[in-house]
């Protein structure tokens, strides 16, 4: 049976909070407006009412004015305009005129804007004489209608604000997790280094031994050494200190040229012109550069191939530019933009996370930038990083 956690990644939590969402929006929506409906038929027929009550009232024989003037001012809320029938302002309510404002002019140009949102209420005075009423939606009509797209913001803000505590609680378990199993594997290491460093010491006391695998195995132990050392200082802020680029890139690629296919070729190129220094924690560049010649190598079907680096300035000259090309299979497309997430492997063993902590070590210890710069199924892929010149 499926195992689901309730995180944002796992897509039904993610679809199910979005159509939660979109769900109240829509209720909301719906049913301001049915609120809105019944509020603009309620002011339309209040305004028809005060039509009839005015021709009531000019048609009637005994004194009822009163009654017009209590309608009137009983209207708190609906913008109205009463014009003769040549749509000259007579009379207004609740319509606020600027202080410098021709109030002629503005009440005119408010009329149009009147009679174009709906039809005025004929006022029938007799005898061929006529007034017109226009009139408009009340501001908290115009308000209501609204306020469902302003709560529906609220609640894409408060979502969002869900989902990025619910991101950040994520990565934080993540790296509590990673910080735990480096620091236990680096302890593990511990007593097994500490085994072969005896024994090298006892192969180099042994005037029979080959001196030369000696030497080999104690530069293997103290990389091993080096690597127990990153791990143990995972989770830690990295010092970094001014480092010569170049001299990094050569001093990686000359333990790994004896430890790779003689059938895989590196080639390095360096802009001689220019002095690549700038702030490094060598030991964890280096990984990097080690993490992604691997990767190379194991991307070559044949097991033959080559990889070839290259070192100059960037088009920004504040920023040192490393391109590392391969002649491997590729990677498809669709999976360019994943391959620096946790997880993501090609390999049959490993847990996909080579790439996603030299991403970290670039760009979060190292203030720089690593993407692929381009790929093709079966020619080769490139990696490009760029680091700031400090």
């Amino acid at each position: 049976m499926p195992q689901y956690s309730f995180t944002p990644q796992n897509p039904f939590i993610r679809w199910g909070i979005i159509a939660f969402a979109v769900l109240i929006g829509l209720v909301s929506i719906i049913y301001t407006n049915m609120l809105v409906n019944k509020l603009v038929d309620r002011e339309q027929r209040q305004v028809d009412l005060f039509a009839k009550v005015q021709s009531f009232v000019v048609n009637s024989n005994e004194n009822t004015t009163f009654l017009v003037t209590e309608f009137v001012d009983a209207n708190y809320f609906i913008p109205v305009i009463l014009t003769d029938d040549k749509r000259n302002p007579i009379s207004w309510r609740n319509i606020e005129i600027p202080e410098d404002a021709n109030k002629q002019v503005y009440l005119k140009e408010l009329i149009e804007e009147m009679q174009a949102e709906r039809k005025p209420i004929v006022v029938d005075l007799g005898e061929n004489m006529k007034q017109y009423i226009y009139y408009k939606n009340s501001k908290l009509v115009s308000q209501l209608r609204y306020f469902p797209y302003i709560q529906l913001s609220f609640i894409a803000v408060l979502f969002g604000i869900i989902y990025m505590v619910f991101s950040a609680a994520r990565k934080d378990e993540q790296n509590r997790v990673w910080v735990g199993l480096a620091k236990e594997t680096a302890h593990q290491l511990g007593t097994p280094l500490s085994s072969l460093m005896a024994w090298v010491e006892y192969m180099r006391a042994d005037d029979s031994f080959d001196q030369s695998v000696a030497t080999e195995i104690a530069k293997d132990v103290q990389r091993l050494e080096m690597i127990t050392a990153r791990f143990s200082s995972i989770g830690s802020i990295p010092i970094l200190k001014q480092e010569n680029i170049a001299e990094s890139i050569d001093s990686i690629m000359n333990y790994l040229e004896k430890r790779i296919s003689k059938k895989v070729k590196i080639k390095i190129s360096y802009d001689h012109q220019e002095n690549f220094v700038t702030q490094l924690n060598k030991s964890l560049f280096e990984w990097v550069i080690e993490n992604l010649c691997k990767n190379a190598v194991d991307a070559m079907p044949t097991g033959a191939g080559s990889i070839f680096i290259a070192v100059e300035k960037a088009k920004d000259k504040n920023m040192i530019q490393i391109d590392i090309t391969d002649t491997g299979k590729g990677i498809p497309i669709n999976q360019i933009k994943t391959v620096f997430k946790a997880g993501f492997t090609t390999k049959k063993r490993g847990w996909g996370l080579g790439l996603t902590l030299a991403q970290r070590i670039i760009e979060e210890y190292h203030q720089g930038k690593i993407w692929v710069l381009r790929s093709e199924i079966n020619v080769g892929t490139t990696f490009r990083i760029l680091l700031p010149l400090k």
